[in-house]
């Protein structure tokens, strides 16, 4: 977005269950296929002097991308909801100061106090590196001193900031506003600077160049001879500079158009040693993309393959209706969005979110703060569902908006039989499994049945089969036997998925109690009744690491059901009493404890755990239909409790949710 001034501008124990007796990996029936400092840079004829961050000794803020996902410090998935603080790319350039605006600690406790957990700082290039007639009280080490310090502050505050290359200009002009693309002449130089900077600052994100436009996508990503006659450099090279210096933080890369158009990313993604890469797009009500069909067909793409950071959003209304329906969906997609801007200006022509530092919002600025306080009060909680033991699915009614009816292909009224419960990816419906294996599709809302399972072991009479889990292809899944065995099914015309190796099978002994596949898709992990969590490979691929546990209880099957969060970095258990124990894989941290609203002391009664696509909301159910909402990290309130209505004699067996 121009400015206006000028326009101013933005963590198991490996389990030895049943005792070493029970570790043989025995021929069975129920078998699956075998089984401070101070750096020096030369820029060009430039010498920069530069210092490591302080926020980097906290470690207190923390992101990195894990898939699709982007995650904090501890490994628990994030979304960036933040603000765009302008001022910083223009001031400096147009010699009357740096910032727009107060930078002390209150006017950045005022930006968190709208639960806000990113600000993105937009920069100046010549003022970063102090050159073309910048004034030298806002050029060179001081600009670069008032952006450290500002980046400090936000890190002291939780919050995530992201470094924009926003004015740039080749050759001997001053940057004073926006070009096309990045600069060859500084632009690289830029970024071995900032990021040498800021390596050691695990709460930094850089986005390589604010809106490219008007030049190709070839251009985009290589470089290219503008039509004013000079060389923009590629977001590759841009990319490259960063991780020359060692910095290993993750990059936003933004579309063409302004931003608005993410359509050629993934064909034209730059090559990261890192993988580290995150897209970036731009939605106004007047940008490219501004239609629920432009977001499911362009971003939601793009956000199925890398993380996803809406850098800039916003209206020219001073309303907030355009916005709202934009983080709505954004917020049932997982995708990130930053609000253009925390500055006191007009808010149509801006446009601006506050009236005063303080934080008093305009009539803008209102919906935007109003969004936020609702999603940190109540997360992303989805839809959950109880699964009753005759192979129903009912939704939870007691809290929150209704849930979608489920139509079920099968249901066995007066017998206890269901075992449990998947949903497809894309939340149109799931499966449930009864105790002889079977697999049979249900529908969630007005979706059709999904198409049927064809399974790879039945067992006719024989209640063994225990838990159920689904690629996250949706192609196919696998069943848990009571043994430990873990079978294949498929979905539809799909090929059966391939046979999984698994390091832990006990036969004779029912101890097996549940099974979760991990987000790559590669393997999982199978959870024993005493609490032990082993890990099972798919196909060809390696074992995954082993599991570390926060509780195990030897002798005592009282284990019940496991979920990993998405960003496959660890999980919790769930007991009958209810408690929810978090387990770490491999080198990874334990995962911050959940806050759970349902505990049964005494009551072996919970049956089932399920976290949403965030990985911050989730939900247990109990034998009698009880739905304890839970939440992970911080910052979050969970739902109020609530329930579903069972036939009577059903048993809960388990929950699922919807994203």
């Amino acid at each position: 977005m121009e400015p206006i001034r000028t326009i101013v501008k933005r963590r198991i124990l490996l389990s030895t269950l049943i005792e070493r007796a029970f570790a043989t990996h025995l021929p069975r029936r129920l078998a699956v296929a075998a089984t401070a400092l101070t750096t020096i840079l030369t820029l060009g004829t430039t010498t920069v002097a530069v210092r490591a961050s302080p926020a980097a000794v906290s470690g207190s803020v923390g992101v990195s991308v894990r898939g699709n996902h982007l995650v904090d410090a501890a490994g628990v998935p994030l979304r960036l909801l933040g603000v765009d603080r302008s001022g910083s790319e223009y001031a400096c350039a147009q010699g009357w100061g740096i910032f727009d605006g107060p930078t002390d600690a209150a006017s950045v406790a005022a930006i968190a106090s709208w639960h806000v957990n990113a600000v993105r700082v937009p920069l100046n290039e010549d003022c970063w590196l102090g050159i073309n007639g910048v004034n030298p009280s806002y050029g060179g080490s001081n600009y670069r001193s008032a952006i450290q310090d500002y980046v400090s502050q936000i890190n002291a505050a939780g919050m995530v900031a992201i470094l924009d290359l926003h004015w740039s200009a080749p050759g001997n002009s001053l940057a004073l506003g926006q070009q096309v693309m990045a600069d060859a002449d500084h632009s690289p130089a830029f970024w071995s600077s900032v990021a040498t900077l800021f390596k050691p600052d695990p709460g930094v994100v850089f986005d390589l160049y604010n809106e490219p436009h008007d030049i190709s996508w070839s251009c985009w990503l290589n470089g290219c001879v503008t039509a004013g006659g000079w060389q923009a450099a590629g977001m590759q090279s841009l990319l490259d500079a960063v991780r020359s210096t060692g910095a290993t933080q993750p990059v936003m890369v933004a579309g063409l158009n302004w931003a608005g158009d993410v359509s050629g990313w993934l064909a034209n993604e730059p090559v990261d040693p890192d993988h580290q890469l995150v897209a970036s797009a731009h939605i106004y009500n007047y940008s490219q993309c501004n239609t629920p069909a432009c977001w499911d067909q362009t971003v939601a793409a793009v956000a199925a393959s890398v993380p996803i950071v809406t850098g800039e959003i916003g209206e020219n209304d001073c309303a907030a209706g355009f916005i709202d329906s934009y983080m709505s969906w954004a917020d049932a997609h997982g995708v990130s969005y930053l609000a253009w801007a925390w500055n006191t200006a007009n808010c149509s022509s801006f446009p601006a979110l506050i009236n005063t530092y303080a934080g008093t919002p305009t009539a803008y600025g209102t919906g935007y703060k109003t969004h936020l306080a609702a999603v940190a009060s109540q997360g992303s909680a989805g839809g959950a569902y109880v699964l009753d033991g005759y192979g129903n699915l009912h939704p939870e009614t007691t809290s929150g908006p209704a849930a979608a009816a489920v139509t079920t292909s099968d249901s066995w009224p007066g017998w206890n039989i269901a075992r449990g419960a998947v949903v497809l990816p894309d939340d149109s419906g799931g499966y449930t499994l009864d105790g002889w294996g079977g697999v049979h599709p249900f529908a969630i809302g007005s979706n059709p049945i999904p198409p049927a399972a064809t399974t790879s072991d039945y067992w006719s009479g024989w209640d063994i089969a225990r838990a159920i889990a689904i690629l996250p292809s949706g192609t196919g899944g696998y069943v848990l036997d009571g043994w430990g065995g873990v079978h294949p099914f498929t979905i539809g015309s799909n090929p059966i998925p391939p046979a999984a190796v698994t390091t832990a099978y006990w036969p004779q002994h029912d101890i097996a109690r549940g099974i979760a596949i991990l987000p790559s898709g590669t393997g999982g992990y199978v959870l024993d009744g005493w609490g032990g969590v082993h890990p099972f490979a798919i196909g060809s691929n390696p074992i995954p690491p082993a599991a570390t546990t926060s509780d195990y209880w030897s002798g005592w099957d009282i284990a019940r059901a496991i979920a990993i969060l998405p960003s496959g970095s660890g999980g919790y258990v769930l007991d009958g009493w209810g408690g929810i124990h978090p387990f770490a894989i491999g080198s990874n941290p334990i995962p911050p404890a959940a806050a759970s609203t349902g505990y049964w002391p005494q009551q072996d009664t919970a049956r089932g755990i399920a976290l949403t696509s965030t990985g911050r909301i989730g939900y247990v159910a109990t034998s009698g239909g009880q739905v304890a909402p839970l939440t992970i990290g911080a910052g979050l309130a969970a739902p109020s409790p609530g329930s579903a209505t069972l036939p009577s004699g059903a048993l809960g067996r388990g929950v699922v949710v919807t994203s």
